[in-house]
């Protein structure tokens, strides 16, 4: 699916990462102003802030660039045969929405932008995605591969540690979001209970 790399040169190779060497893979994002950004945003605070700037630009080695036109869903909610990347959203915005029971249309849950990560769940399970993703306007994200993934953590086991580490913390905080919704949502739903009892 994906094909080319953070080419910062003509003869940037045109191998998908996980069958290059980790020197070669380095040339190849040498100089690239976008595999940069990639790297400024994987460390940012809304991406994976525990990750050095090395160890950020090394993963940006394995991933690969990708354009989305505006209006295109990439991340089709219960999709269960394209879901082995996660993306890094470097321009653009992408609109999360899911379908809700006894609705016809999708519900927005929220806009994303640059610097967020979308998907990264999928890099530890095979399940079915959770959500559908749209371009709101026109977009560029760098992939992880779960096959380039696999490859970085033969090549650099500890950088590997440390990115399923921060995407663990990540998951873990949007769990914990999700529970005060259902909180809130739980409190809502017994007020107007009471409510409706009184009348």
């Amino acid at each position: 699916m994906f094909k080319n790399l953070f080419g910062g040169k003509k003869s940037a190779s045109r191998t998908a990462p996980e069958f290059m060497q980790p020197r070669e893979r380095m040339r190849a994002v040498e100089g690239s102003s976008t595999a940069e950004l990639a790297a400024r945003l994987l460390i940012a605070p809304t991406a994976l802030m525990r990750l050095t700037p090395d160890e950020a630009l090394t993963i940006v080695s394995y991933m690969i660039p990708r354009k989305i036109p505006m209006g295109t869903t990439f991340i089709t909610e219960g999709d269960q045969t394209d879901t082995g990347y996660m993306a890094l959203l470097l321009e653009g915005e992408v609109t999360v929405e899911n379908i809700v029971v006894s609705r016809n249309a999708p519900v927005t849950v929220t806009v994303l932008g640059p610097g967020s990560l979308i998907g990264e769940m999928r890099l530890v399970d095979d399940r079915a995605r959770l959500a559908s993703c749209t371009a709101s306007t026109d977009v560029q994200c760098a992939i992880l591969s779960r096959a380039a993934l696999e490859k970085l953590s033969q090549d650099d086991p500890a950088t590997t540690v440390k990115l399923m580490f921060a995407v663990s913390l990540r998951i873990a905080e949007r769990l914990r979001e999700t529970t005060e919704k259902l909180k809130l949502y739980s409190q809502l739903t017994q007020a107007m209970q009471q409510e409706i009892n009184q009348r």
